[in-house]
């Protein structure tokens, strides 16, 4: 799990920088990169959770890592050529071989995700539930730990592979990242073996229809209904035989489409659906320590060593809620402690709300009407109030947006962007600032362990035979709304918008963790009609 969490965080990274660096520091190829991403698993996430579910428990892993890892270093080597002769390809078929390079490098990225999802189901939704052998206390000590892993590699990762790049290249950081998959891709195969020979219920799994066996059925059906044409029901029997004299691939079309209908209707029909989708709402919101929140503390003066300070501390935090999370579901039951952590997720972010409206907040509204004539711009700039002038222009023009993507970028290459931030100039007030990080920090002690507790409702409540496909349409919809994200910051790019988008992140958040409660209230009224 290390290994794997380390590799993709530190891609993660890589990729944003590499493509930013591409496109002249040009936000365009991260933007379409991070949509990309997005909408495939968006689409994809049942297809590629039935996949897991129909599959052999060893076979999943070791064909999404191979595919990821493979993915991962084929790309590394396209960039490696790109940087290394990119002059030279921009004279080749008038610069469009400049743009099949681009597609090469976010088609190769996007299946490296794709195989991440689908390993990240296939282990931290289903392995680690058979290895724990059901027990609660067991799943909840190793969902909190592998959390704490992934906290740590999120801040070390790209660390790493940044001060490379820094000190190097980007060429050497490609061949680095190309080395790191090929050495870790041997080491995770080893220990996949070797912990699915260690515990032999991994090898047992509930078997699942297959689509050859359902073929058969039909034709058997077919054929039952043949021997009945003479008794009137020719018109039945045509219809059925249309279905199966398809071709191929509309038949394969046809059932990929049955695949993910019934993987949402599955989904849906879980006791759990409140939960998960309480846990979708909070992907929608720009309260977190991504490129866009760091982006925003950069127009509003904060350098990039503060950022990476306050990025540790939030670590920190992430980790107090992951050993909250083990403590209360030992105490209070594992529904109760998702009540609390939501409470305390709350709490923790009416901080950034206030600091919407606290001084030094560049919020204004006036932005949001539209021009009437073509000197309007100049006259509202004139008319900005004294609280808004530490608000500071970022390269490329006051319309671009803040960054687009919501996990992918970390602070470390924020210093790219926003180099030409005013140095030893001071906001007329670090309170709102003050204010909302505060706020973005405590929260993250209630998120996780909420998050944590969701996770372990999923792995413990979805049958055997649906977890795969359940997880995948989880991933689903938390990229959906995390497009709705990307929205959001499309619509209101500039600082001064800062302050609706944190109040509508509150209220999306507001509304997940009131999907939750009601899950709560039916799950503890059915616990007593069962007592």
């Amino acid at each position: 799990g290390a290994l794997s969490m380390w590799g993709d965080r530190m891609w993660h990274f890589a990729i944003s920088v590499f493509l930013i660096e591409l496109y002249g520091r040009n936000l365009l190829l991260t933007a379409v990169f991070g949509l990309v991403v997005a909408g495939s698993v968006l689409l994809l996430g049942a297809l590629i959770g039935d996949w897991v579910d129909r599959n052999p428990r060893n076979k999943v892993a070791h064909a999404s890592l191979f595919i990821q890892n493979i993915s991962v270093t084929i790309c590394s080597i396209v960039l490696m050529l790109v940087f290394l002769y990119k002059q030279r390809i921009e004279q080749i078929w008038d610069g469009w071989l400049t743009v099949v390079c681009y597609t090469v490098v976010i088609v190769l990225a996007d299946v490296a995700n794709l195989a991440s999802t689908a390993l990240t189901i296939a282990i931290q939704r289903d392995w680690i539930v058979v290895i724990t052998g059901y027990n609660r206390g067991h799943l909840a000590g190793m969902n909190a730990t592998m959390r704490r892993i992934d906290q740590v590699t999120n801040i070390l990762a790209p660390l790493a592979v940044g001060q490379v790049m820094t000190l190097a290249s980007n060429v050497v950081g490609c061949g680095f990242i190309l080395g790191w998959n090929l050495v870790s891709l041997i080491v995770e195969f080893f220990f996949l073996s070797r912990v699915y020979r260690i515990v032999p219920a991994l090898s047992i799994k509930p078997p699942v229809e297959d689509e050859d066996e359902d073929e058969d059925q039909a034709q058997a059906y077919l054929q039952r209904m043949e021997r009945r044409t003479s008794q009137g029901m020719n018109s039945s029997i045509l219809n059925l035989k249309e279905i199966t004299n398809l071709p191929l691939c509309f038949r394969r079309f046809r059932w990929l489409v049955s695949t993910c209908k019934d993987g949402w209707r599955a989904y849906y029909r879980q006791p759990v659906f409140l939960a998960g989708m309480g846990l979708a709402f909070l992907y929608t919101t720009v309260l977190g320590f991504d490129c866009i929140t760091t982006g925003y503390a950069y127009t509003q003066g904060i350098s990039g060593s503060l950022l990476s300070l306050l990025m540790g501390v939030s670590a920190i935090t992430g980790l107090m809620g992951t050993v909250m999370f083990t403590r209360l579901r030992k105490t209070y039951g594992l529904v109760n402690t998702g009540i609390i952590s939501s409470c305390l997720h709350l709490g923790c972010l009416l901080l950034c709300v206030c600091s919407v409206f606290a001084p030094g907040s560049p919020m204004d509204l006036s932005l949001l009407v539209p021009s009437i004539t073509p000197n309007s711009s100049t006259e509202l700039g004139g008319m900005t109030s004294q609280r808004q002038k530490h608000t500071y222009p970022l390269r490329g023009g006051s319309n671009q947006p803040l960054l687009p993507d919501r996990s992918s970028i970390h602070w470390t290459n924020n210093t790219v962007l926003f180099d030409n931030v005013p140095s030893g100039t001071a906001p007329e007030s670090y309170i709102s600032i003050i204010l909302l990080f505060l706020g973005v920090i405590t929260a993250r002690i209630g998120l996780w362990s909420f998050d944590l507790t969701v996770t372990q409702l999923l792995q413990e409540n979805i049958c055997e035979s649906e977890r795969g496909v359940v997880n995948g349409v989880q991933s689903s919809m938390n990229y959906l709304m995390d497009l709705l994200h990307f929205i959001m910051v499309i619509s209101a790019p500039q600082p001064q918008h800062f302050g609706i988008l944190v109040i509508i992140s509150v209220l999306f958040i507001t509304t997940g963790h009131t999907m939750y409660f009601f899950y709560a209230h039916k799950a503890k009224r059915k616990l007593r009609l069962d007592t």
